[in-house]
């Protein structure tokens, strides 16, 4: 695309998926617990029967979708926390996590119980490095050469797990949600990275609008026996 060419979905309204992760104090979660939850929480509210054909968050679905598909994550603690979760949405809790997503909204009409929400301070660690993925889970591989907040990297996650989700057939659709979406967050090896952002697999390419520089692939997405090997299948990028 040249400097004088826009892209059409940037003349659309924009909105934006709101997701609200728990952090007390005394009890912040695992990261990698946070960004799984995330990925689930996004593959929960695409799977509502309230976003899907006629129901109540089915339009704001159809309408964020039609734009660049923005989730911003936000932090929340005791009143806060309290007040979100009284809010229209999904809470998906982890090992230890919790994290609520909610129906989209404008880019700038955030509920006001949202927009109070901070963004920064979502910096979280894990207090031991995950072991290998589950078998049988998806694999949401993170670029090991970018470094983000726990907040970024939980959108970036929930990225990753829509763009599966789209490149999934009918029936592979139906045994991951009927499973309870298995899936695991990891970063992939720096000499497998290349081969892995190469492979035809879907990858995430972040728009650049914090943290990271415009077109960095991000997260590359793989399911077992499915979308797992070079060559299967893209469902495109998703900024």
């Amino acid at each position: 695309m040249s400097s004088n060419d826009t892209d059409p979905r940037d003349e659309k309204p924009q909105f934006v998926l709101p997701l609200v992760v728990r952090i007390e104090r005394d009890a912040p979660p695992a990261r990698t617990d946070a960004l799984e939850s995330a990925a689930r929480a996004v593959l929960r509210l695409l799977t509502d029967e309230r976003a899907l054909g006629e129901g109540e968050w089915a339009q704001a679905v159809a309408d964020w979708e039609d734009a660049r598909i923005r989730k911003v994550v936000r932090r929340a603690r005791g009143a806060e926390w309290r007040r979100a979760s009284a809010l229209p949405g999904i809470t998906e809790t982890g090992a230890e996590a919790e994290v609520r997503v909610f129906p989209p909204v404008p880019l700038d009409g955030w509920p006001k119980e949202l927009a109070k929400l901070q963004v920064s301070g979502t910096d979280l660690d894990d207090p031991e490095p995950p072991g290998p993925a589950p078998e049988g889970a998806a694999v949401l591989w993170f670029n090991p050469e970018l470094a983000m907040s726990a907040g970024k990297a939980m959108a970036q996650a929930g990225h990753g797990a829509q763009l599966l989700w789209w490149a999934l057939d009918g029936a592979a659709r139906a045994a991951w949600r009927e499973a309870g979406f298995p899936l695991a967050v990891r970063t992939a090896d720096a000499d497998r990275w290349p081969a892995l952002a190469a492979s035809g697999l879907p990858v995430v390419r972040d728009a650049g609008f914090t943290e990271i520089a415009p077109g960095s692939a991000t997260v590359v997405s793989s399911f077992p026996g499915v979308l797992g090997a070079p060559g299967a299948p893209a469902a495109g990028n998703l900024k």
